[in-house]
């Protein structure tokens, strides 16, 4: 087994740090602070050096610390395998994100070939009681994780759909003029209920005999409205134009891997996730990122970054120290917040242990341990 892991992390510009470095050593990262000091912005940091918007989703202009607006940039060694690479992404005010490789030019999705980052974020604790685009969001990041091409079926999908979108709410009957795009849909459409069903079966079987302190969760992928999922090219294209008349209707599609949604049961109890209780939600939510990170383990060959953001906080001691545990065991390279050192007691010499504190509005860091 390889590993993956930061040797070294700097942010410039980047929300409250001004200015930032980390020198890491593959193994897990306490960062702790008061609330506000800037704990979750270095994780969102991290989170960049994989495809897509990072944790928080947003634009780069909502990065660039204020009140300066000079734009941004997060630099990265990384140690991926028996490589080293050189990581930086980096937004100037106004402009879109870019990424450099080993000093060369790159397009996001290149960034999943190096690396594999896979978060845990306070916000996805009403994950199984929001939305099902939420939900839809959650399956997507884990399934980017194994296929970092998803991303490029997701977005050709949805560019197809919102011009198919235009056409039904113009009322524009002609059939014509919806055939290339419901093919396009189509074919895009079955790679990316293939890419989620794999995934689904790859969580599935990393959690079976897996010795571990949480809960194993019987994920199932189903429509949001309990209508058939399509989920080959044919069987989508067929659904996409017999379905016309009725999308005419509600002016968008109504039909396609848009409108799936992810359920979960807490399988030793037999329960749904969203009648679990709050605790065991956030248990089930943990299962699944190690069962993730068990998984692409075996694909990538080394365990993913896992930034896990106020994870301790909702733990007791004993579920604290068996997620320690098994984060140790996995081989991950995990970057945690909390707001004391006391929360990262059961991981002692295991990690390195940083402090962040605001001064003025700038966050300051500091290396413990």
């Amino acid at each position: 087994m390889g590993s993956l892991y930061l040797e070294e992390l700097s942010l410039s510009h980047f929300r409250s740090h001004r200015a930032a470095r980390l020198e890491l050593d593959g193994r897990p990262v306490a960062i702790y602070g008061p609330n506000g000091a800037g704990k979750t912005n270095i994780l969102e940091a991290v989170s960049l050096l994989s495809p897509g918007r990072g944790l928080r989703r947003t634009s780069p202009d909502e990065i660039a610390r204020k009140p300066e607006r000079l734009g941004w940039k997060v630099r990265a060694e990384l140690r991926s395998l028996h490589q080293t690479h050189e990581i930086e992404t980096w937004a100037e005010a106004g402009q879109s994100r870019s990424v450099k490789i080993d000093g060369k030019a790159a397009a996001q999705i290149a960034l999943g070939r190096v690396a594999r980052v896979v978060w845990l974020i306070p916000a996805m604790d009403r994950l199984w009681i929001e939305s099902p685009e939420g939900r839809r969001r959650f399956l997507d990041r884990m399934v980017m994780s194994f296929e970092p091409g998803h991303a490029e079926a997701v977005l050709a999908y949805e560019k197809a759909m919102r011009e198919r979108n235009r056409l039904l709410k113009d009322m524009v009957r002609d059939a014509h003029w919806y055939g290339a795009l419901e093919a396009q849909m189509a074919k895009q459409g079955a790679v990316i209920m293939t890419n989620r069903l794999m995934t689904l079966e790859r969580l599935a079987a990393a959690q079976v005999g897996a010795q571990t302190a949480f809960p194993v969760a019987t994920l199932q992928l189903q429509a949001s409205d309990d209508k058939p999922l399509p989920e080959s090219e044919d069987d989508l294209l067929a659904a996409l134009s017999d379905n016309r008349q009725r999308d005419l209707q509600a002016g968008r599609t109504l039909i396609g891997p848009h409108r799936a949604d992810m359920s979960g049961t807490y399988t030793a109890k037999g329960v749904s996730a969203d009648q679990c209780s709050t605790g065991e939600q956030k248990a089930l939510l943990i299962s699944l990122i190690l069962a993730n990170g068990r998984a692409l383990a075996e694909d990538f060959g080394a365990a993913p970054i896992l930034l896990l953001d106020e994870v301790a906080a909702h733990l007791d001691a004993g579920r604290r120290a068996a997620l320690y545990d098994e984060i140790c065991a996995l081989g991950a390279q995990a970057f945690m917040t909390g707001t004391g050192p006391e929360l990262f007691a059961e991981l002692g010499p295991r990690a390195s242990h940083f402090e962040v504190t605001d001064d003025a509005g700038a966050s300051q860091l500091k290396k413990l341990s």
